[in-house]
């Protein structure tokens, strides 16, 4: 520990710069554990509709008409956010939101688990990543 403070009172730029990169470390950790997981991949989605997970298209109902992912539910966001119970008591559910570009089924999922569905992430990405990876909707 004697050598520890030496070197620091030797080189006081080289440790400051460690510190201030240790705290900034611990400063993104925590911030992302704060955030918890909320946007998945589309391959994490899969693996999460393959488990039985629920989708909820967050979209107008046009854009749901024009193409969704298979069982989707369309809750337009509005909807979702203005509803006190808007998936009807399944907080136990995995919830997937999901919108034509990612941001909007970001706030859906973040909603979500404030209304206190822990277990609600969105789809980064979006639709478009869907398709991007050529996965099936159906109209």
């Amino acid at each position: 520990m004697g050598e520890l403070i030496a070197f620091a009172n030797a080189h006081p730029l080289l440790a400051s710069i460690v510190v201030a990169l240790l705290v900034a470390v611990l400063a993104y950790e925590i911030r992302l554990k704060g955030r918890g997981l909320v946007q998945v991949s589309t391959q994490m989605a899969v693996r999460l509709i393959n488990r039985g997970a629920m989708i909820v298209d967050v979209r107008p109902p046009e854009a749901y008409a024009g193409g969704h992912i298979v069982n989707a539910k369309n809750i337009p966001l509005p909807e979702l956010v203005n509803e006190p119970d808007p998936i009807r008591k399944k907080k136990d559910k995995v919830l997937l939101t999901v919108c034509d570009h990612g941001p909007v089924a970001r706030r859906a999922a973040d909603a979500l688990r404030k209304a206190g569905y822990e277990s609600a992430f969105s789809l980064q990405g979006g639709l478009s990543a869907w398709r991007t990876d050529n996965l099936p909707l159906v109209k």
